[in-house]
């Protein structure tokens, strides 16, 4: 009975040791040390008696925590008998500083979740009096990924297209000054967050995606002056076949749209004339085909089921009213009669080769759009997934083009003077 009581003196003692160590500080090779320990004492039982002959089982105790892909964030737990103790949250790797296996009770453990973007969350429990000491914590890939965003505007609505791997659980969320679009278990994509980046259009302010554990949110932030009561959000959902992507996609609609606006682009459209798509023009026509990705500019063209495809088929068929003998012409010569409706269907499906088809789309933005906004309005028809700013940089190369040329034909016409 006195042996008892001597070793429970002595417990209490090493208790006492393993709880009042030193502040935590960083490891000979730059590691975060981290003092993670009650600030009570374990309860103690006869086990112990038994359990003190062991080896190690007053010496001190650590855990090395490591990821792969290195960096995820830990959410560090210490529980004993079911019940949160201490909780610490810090960025791998990191040694802890637990309490000797003598100072733990018999169901102390330490419990880590780990998160890294586009990663799937990963939990770990460790029992404090066991042999582990280093801990590995590998971070599956999320399945589905956020790979592109298109955005459009035109005539007074706008579209915001999101290209997914796969399926995901959606969720919209409506408030005053914009809405959230919650997307279960999906990974974002850099390309996709600078697309968001940098979208602006008269009914959208701003875009960002932020990871929430295994949800992607895209927070939209509308326009001055727009609010939520203003529109009318429609969500609707296709397969894009040829990229093997699913296609999710909100249609943002004022509600005080009428058939004013679709007068008003048709007047728009019949401004243009035979000088938008010829001459100079015709150079800044190639030019800018030439510097945008040739199946991005087909998709972006051809019909697909977007508030902006009847437009589209309204400005293939002015373009063949204002060209040259009255038709669309392909880079290969092929011309196709707008007046025929089998052949403008024809020559929507091939209109990223209709020659002046972007100079008239360009021209057309001009007169609608305001100012501010010709270059996202035309980024948006003819680049809906290429971020503003290299869209910027393609179609200032291409009005370089246009204004040599406007130059050479005004010298050439002051030696002909």
């Amino acid at each position: 009975m006195r042996l008892v009581r001597i070793f429970v003196v002595l417990s209490g003692c090493w208790l006492a040791v393993g709880l009042a160590g030193p502040a935590a500080a960083d490891s000979a090779d730059g590691i975060r040390r981290l003092l993670l320990a009650p600030d009570d004492r374990a309860g103690w039982s006869p086990t112990q008696i038994f359990r003190s002959l062991r080896p190690g089982f007053h010496a001190d105790r650590t855990l090395r925590i490591e990821t792969s892909p290195p960096g995820a964030t830990l959410d560090l737990f210490y529980v004993r008998a079911s019940f949160q103790k201490r909780y610490e949250q810090v960025q791998a790797p990191v040694i802890l500083e637990l309490p000797t296996r003598a100072a733990a009770g018999k169901r102390d453990s330490v419990s880590i979740r780990a998160f890294l973007p586009g990663h799937k969350l990963e939990t770990v429990n460790v029992p404090v009096r066991g042999d582990q000491d280093r801990l590995l914590i590998e971070l599956a890939p999320l399945d589905n990924v956020l790979v592109s965003v298109a955005h459009t505007y035109f005539a007074g609505r706008a579209g915001l297209s999101l290209l997914l791997k796969q399926s995901a659980t959606v969720r919209v969320q409506k408030a005053e000054q914009g809405f959230s679009v919650i997307l279960g278990e999906t990974a974002g994509s850099p390309r996709a967050e600078a697309v968001l980046a940098g979208l602006r259009s008269p009914l959208l302010a701003s875009a960002e995606a932020r990871q929430l554990g295994e949800d992607l949110l895209i927070g939209v932030k509308l326009g001055p002056g727009v609010t939520g009561e203003d529109l009318e959000l429609r969500s609707r959902q296709q397969q894009d076949l040829v990229r093997g992507l699913h296609r999710l996609t909100i249609d943002l609609i004022p509600r005080s749209q009428t058939a004013e606006t679709v007068t008003r682009a048709r007047a728009a459209l019949d401004r243009i004339r035979p000088g938008d798509v010829t001459g100079c023009a015709a150079v800044f026509d190639r030019t800018l085909r030439a510097g945008l990705d040739r199946e991005s500019l087909a998709r972006a063209l051809a019909p697909r089921g977007d508030f902006t495809d009847p437009y589209l088929r309204a400005a293939l068929r002015r373009l063949g009213q204002v060209s040259s003998e009255g038709v669309i012409t392909l880079e290969d010569g092929t011309r196709y009669r707008p007046g025929v409706p089998l052949e403008l269907e024809a020559a929507a499906t091939q209109a990223v080769s209709a020659r002046g088809y972007l100079a008239l789309l360009r021209q057309w933005v001009r007169q609608l759009e305001p100012e501010g906004h010709h270059t996202e309005a035309l980024r948006s028809l003819v680049a809906p997934e290429l971020e503003t700013a290299s869209f910027a940089e393609i179609l200032a190369s291409a009005r370089a083009a246009e204004r040599r040329c406007l130059g050479a034909s005004v010298r050439a016409g002051s030696r002909a003077g």
